[in-house]
């Protein structure tokens, strides 16, 4: 039987079902396996580890036992933290200087890591993210373009794993990261079996059905975040740059400038992403037909919008309401 010895790093702030479901999820699995092959082939050897030696305070306030790191380890998993919008990175991260160290000096003695969700944050102030593919929760991927731009954010990705750094998008990826090592190591069959025995979804490629734009606008009234307001109000009305320009008071160029400073995007993809966040609470909430929504949003040719949403969801209007 092959071990695998994974390390999940344990810091003060960290979110506890980042660490403790990763390793119940492979425990299931290696039962599974067991139970299919007469005995598990892989022993998952899953320690819970603390810089210090002395533990951790995870989020919630409850403190976790947990030793200091010894000996080599196949994988390092470092979960996310619990953070809000308008989070202050260097602040947060300032405190982290250990963890940042310990992240570096395993990934320089060849060991594999992967992070959950905002943890991605701590690889990349570690060095590890530069020029690779990187995801991490939708709702601070701007924050983190913003800080890290050597690398290469793909903020719609589930879970991405480029040269040995492994990404996942917003909390609960923290599974999809468990049922991804499951498949690699037990192969697809264990990892469905598991996957339906914790009623977890097999595969969860895009975080985009999952995308609220609103939440994402900036805290703070931003010219953008007013903006958004706007059009949430007037979803139903025909697109005219000039006449959103006037009713901010300023021209069609300098809209179109201040949106893309703020956004990175266009007054008309506000829209578009407007008109979707409330098409998907109709989908959810109504029984209202996608006709029926489609011109509540804005649009009056239902399959024009099935497309528009399909690219921005990663899935039609029809598929998203059956999930």
């Amino acid at each position: 039987m092959k071990t695998l010895r994974i390390a999940l790093l344990a810091y003060d702030g960290c979110m506890a079902t980042q660490l403790f479901g990763i390793g119940d999820v492979l425990r299931i699995a290696s039962q599974i396996d067991a139970a299919r092959h007469g005995s598990p082939r892989w022993r998952f050897d899953v320690q819970l580890v603390a810089t210090g030696g002395s533990g951790a305070t995870v989020s919630g306030g409850v403190r976790l036992p947990a030793k200091r790191p010894r000996g080599a380890f196949d994988l390092l998993i470092v979960p996310g933290l619990l953070a809000e919008r308008g989070n202050h990175w260097c602040t947060t991260l300032a405190p982290l200087a250990p963890e940042l160290a310990f992240i570096r000096k395993c990934f320089a003695r060849g060991t594999p890591v992967a992070s959950v969700c905002v943890g991605a944050f701590l690889l990349a102030e570690a060095g590890l993210l530069d020029q690779r593919r990187a995801t991490t929760s939708w709702l601070f991927a701007k924050d983190f373009a913003a800080r890290y731009p050597a690398a290469h954010l793909q903020a719609d990705a589930m879970l991405l794993d480029d040269g040995g750094v492994i990404t996942t998008g917003a909390v609960t990826s923290a599974f999809d990261l468990a049922i991804h090592l499951v498949k690699r190591h037990l192969g697809a069959a264990v990892a469905t079996a598991t996957a339906q025995a914790t009623l977890l979804p097999t595969a969860r490629n895009s975080q985009a059905p999952y995308v609220d734009h609103q939440l994402a606008v900036e805290p703070l009234p931003t010219f953008s975040s007013r903006l958004r307001h706007w059009f949430d109000t007037r979803l139903a009305e025909p697109y005219d740059l000039q006449r959103v320009a006037q009713a901010f008071h300023v021209s069609g160029r300098t809209l179109m400038r201040r949106v893309k400073a703020e956004t990175g995007s266009s007054p008309l993809t506000m829209l578009q992403h407007a008109r979707v966040d409330k098409a998907k609470q109709l989908l959810a909430g109504t029984r209202w037909s996608v006709a029926r929504i489609t011109e509540a949003v804005g649009y009056t040719d239902a399959a024009t919008f099935a497309r528009l949403f399909a690219r921005r969801v990663g899935e039609p209007p029809s598929a998203y309401r059956r999930r």
